[in-house]
């Protein structure tokens, strides 16, 4: 008779330890309610203490009319003054000039402005300046080479650059195999007042495919 009563006792300890902790699980879950509500509130009077009382717009020609609000207007772009300054560019370095005359008659036909000494192409082909930058205008078009010319040496100079490299090309891939852009290049490149000289670069780094600059400083 003793073992079905201690079964029992086991039992009705185990129906109370159960029941225990779905009271304690309710409890927590409850607990957790509460605390969120509590925080919901809490921001919500925090948002709405932060920016102050609410007004709807009016418009002040009538009652009871919403104000008419523009949305903001993006910042007009200067497209004619672009072209307007792609124009002069182009304008200011012609195809009609005549470079001859001006080029030092030596086997690569330096360049230097008048008033710089022969010390200085010298220099340049011995390369005692640092190359700074860099202009490929291998495959454009004779216009399109104009114009990243004349930007190139623009925007080199306004950073302050002193020595760039232009490569034009051998004209290997001309017809003829008529080096064209060479000559073109170097007459651009004397219409700049931003270019104090140049020297065909040295095999290192491009041979007669490239020219060495020298730009005057800012």
């Amino acid at each position: 008779m003793k073992a079905p009563a201690i079964k029992d006792l086991k039992s009705l300890k185990a129906v109370k330890h159960e029941m225990q902790a779905r009271t304690e699980l309710a409890r927590q879950r409850e607990a957790m309610r509460l605390a969120a509500l509590a925080q919901a509130k809490a921001e919500k009077e925090f948002f709405s203490h932060a920016i102050g009382p609410i007004k709807a717009l009016r418009a002040k020609h009538g009652p009871g009319q919403w104000a008419d609000v523009a949305p903001l207007k993006p910042e007009p772009i200067a497209v004619q003054q672009q072209r307007d300054e792609l124009s002069v560019m182009r304008e200011a370095i012609s195809d009609e000039f005549d470079v001859e005359t001006l080029l030092d008659t030596d086997e690569s036909l330096s360049f230097r402005r008048p008033g710089m000494g022969p010390d200085v192409t010298r220099k340049l082909r011995r390369g005692e300046w640092s190359i700074q930058g860099q202009l490929d205008l291998h495959g454009l078009r004779r216009e399109d080479a104009r114009e990243a010319l004349s930007l190139f040496v623009k925007d080199a100079a306004k950073v302050g650059w002193r020595c760039v490299r232009v490569v034009h090309g051998k004209g290997l891939g001309s017809p003829g195999k008529t080096p064209v852009l060479k000559g073109k290049v170097q007459s651009w490149l004397i219409q700049k007042q931003e270019v104090l000289a140049f020297v065909q670069a040295r095999p290192a780094h491009g041979g007669a495919g490239a020219l060495v600059v020298l730009l005057a400083q800012g």
